[in-house]
């Protein structure tokens, strides 16, 4: 299976202008042969979560969201987009859906772990497992940003059979650790392929520093961004090809009864 990232800046506020880069994102990875564009998180309205609370309308939320689900059908590329959700400001969180090629949802998460105040402050917290969806031969999960960065958020996946995991991100600054040590470590301890789609350049009052990933199985990169907008196109291992570190199976032989009992 053909996948592809997009990394780009997003402009404050300004759906349109963020809107049509996407559109020219899908475009230029369905002529690549991807089936699947995986875009940033909120790159629909940018990272700025004080801005969205006070200055975007739950219809302009379900605009964009029509916007992006004509882009997917217009295309013939499934896509994973986040938005804020299409609630009230003071009720919604940030969410990550998943549309096939005819622009019809097939799974929508909202992020579970939010990051630092700001963003706490601007949006509600999930409190639902990631979802897993049939889709392209595989079974797919959906997380978001620093969801990601938890064992338990990934492994709630795993558990539920996912093989892919696509999780699109705002990750400011030059965390390098975040795609260079955690995303392997997660890819490896539960046998499924990342993907890791970033902002980049200056966007907010932030900086993010792309490097949008996809990490394979065996936690070997099989594809990465450097700090620059692009797009990356990775070819992706069959879902039954791959394994842990040294061939560890550590789903199957994790004691998941008595660790609960620690906690």
């Amino acid at each position: 299976m053909r996948i592809a990232l997009m990394q780009h800046t997003a402009r404050p506020l300004e759906s349109e202008h963020n809107l049509e880069l996407i559109d020219d994102a899908a475009a230029r990875a369905r002529a690549q042969g991807a089936k699947l564009l995986l875009t940033p998180e909120l790159f629909g309205f940018g990272y700025v979560p004080e801005q969205i609370r006070t200055q975007v309308s739950a219809e302009q939320v379900q605009a964009a969201r029509t916007r992006l689900r004509g882009i997917a059908r217009d295309r013939g590329i499934a896509m994973v987009w986040s938005l804020p959700g299409v609630q009230a400001p003071d009720r919604r969180g940030i969410t990550a859906e998943l549309a096939d090629e005819h622009g019809e949802v097939l799974a929508s998460y909202q992020k579970v772990q939010l990051y630092g105040p700001e963003e706490k402050a601007a949006f509600a917290p999930g409190d639902q497992p990631p979802p897993v969806v049939g889709w392209g031969g595989a079974q797919v999960g959906l997380l978001v940003c620093y969801d990601v960065e938890f064992p338990e958020m990934v492994r709630a996946a795993a558990v539920r059979g996912a093989q892919l995991v696509l999780v699109p991100t705002a990750l400011a600054g030059d965390e390098t650790s975040v795609p260079g040590i955690l995303l392997p470590a997660r890819a490896v301890e539960n046998r499924i392929t990342l993907a890791y789609a970033n902002h980049c350049g200056a966007e907010g009052g932030l900086v993010f520093d792309g490097r949008s990933v996809v990490v394979g199985p065996a936690g070997r990169i099989l594809g990465e961004l450097g700090a620059e907008p692009g797009l990356l196109v990775v070819d992706l291992p069959e879902p039954t090809e791959g394994s842990g570190a040294g061939g560890a199976d550590y789903l199957q032989d994790r004691r998941a009864e008595l660790h609960r009992s620690w906690l």
